[in-house]
Parts: structure tokens; sequence; C-alpha cells
């Protein structure tokens, strides 16, 4: 009874990091233009920067402005298709804690995390500087539909034997209960027959 309780409690909380994400999503989103595109050329920069010094280019400081703008727009796009993915996989996991798994899963979730991205795209069109992108929304969705398979990847590879265990274990014990059933009946049987 405590267990079921609990679980009544906490399932809903699982949604929890779902919702921190899209509010962390929606405030890089509410960043203007400017502040967007320095926060994506300062990861850059440090990118380039942290490359160069592990792999000893001794690059100069000009080089690595130069590579760092090079790099900002694949960074920034990456960095998409990261918030997605994380996304994906904190709305993906509590459906599967509830039982929603296989194609299922990938609708809703997928849906879910999708039309987020197209509502950010929407919510972008009102900032400074930004605007919505098609493309984005794209990039978005690569980032769920990889999210969502991660899941369903790992609960199937971590969680799928402990539940063919206890199949298997139910199934054993059906087995057992009409074994025993039919030695039960074949006694009563002899019983009578005396």
């Amino acid at each position: 009874m405590f267990k079921k309780c609990m679980l009544l409690i906490l399932k809903p909380l699982s949604f929890l990091p779902a919702i921190l994400m899209m509010l962390v999503i929606f405030n890089f989103s509410a960043q203007t233009g400017d502040d967007s595109g320095n926060l994506s050329y300062t990861v850059s920069h440090k990118i380039v920067t942290f490359g160069n010094e592990v792999l000893q280019k001794n690059m100069e400081d000009w080089e690595i402005d130069e590579k760092a703008y090079e790099i900002e727009y694949p960074v920034r796009k990456l960095a998409h298709m990261t918030e997605y993915f994380i996304l994906a996989v904190t709305v993906s996991l509590p459906f599967y804690v509830y039982g929603l798994r296989g194609f299922g899963l990938m609708i809703v979730a997928g849906l879910i995390c999708v039309g987020f991205a197209c509502g950010d795209e929407y919510h972008q069109s009102f900032v400074d500087g930004r605007g919505p992108s098609v493309k984005d929304v794209g990039i978005d969705s690569i980032g769920v539909f990889f999210g969502i398979m991660a899941v369903r990847i790992c609960c199937w590879t971590f969680l799928a034997p402990g539940r063919m265990m206890e199949r298997s274990r139910r199934r054993w014990e059906r087995k057992r209960a009409r074994q025993r059933e039919r030695e039960r009946e074949m006694q009563r049987q002899r019983r009578r027959g005396r």
C-alpha cells in the first residue's frame, strides 16, 4: 500500500525535468540575437582554445578568433540538437515509466517535443534580432528523434531483461499452480473411486 501511494505521488514528479528543460530552452530563446550570437561565439572560442592547448597547435590569437568564427554556426546548431535531445529524454522517460512504449512512445514524445520546437520558434519571432526558422525545427527534430531512440534503447537494454525474468517467473508460477490443481483433481478422483 505504501509503495503504491509513493508511486502515485512520485510518478507525476517524473515530468519535472522535462518542464525544467523547457524553461531552459525558453530562456535561451528569449535572448536577443546579439546575446545569442555572443554566447555561441564564446563557446566556439573556448572549444578552439581548448583544442589548441590539447593538440599543441600553437595558434596565434587571430587564428583562434578566425577558427571560432568558422565553427560558430555548427556549434549553434549542435546546441539546438543537444537541447532537444535532452528534452526528448526528459519527456520520454516518464512516459516509459507510465507504460507507454514502442511506436506510441515515439509518437507522443515526438509530438510534444516537435510541437514545443515549433512554439519556441514562434516565440523567437517576438525577440529582437531573432526570427522563426523551419530549418531549426528540423534540426531540433533530429535531436528529438535521437533522444527518444536513446531512451528506447537504454530502457530496453536495462529494463527488458528484468521484465522478461518477471514474466518467466509468473509463467512458471501459473504452470506450477495448474500442475498442483491437476494433482489435487487426480487425488479427488481417486478418493471418489474407492
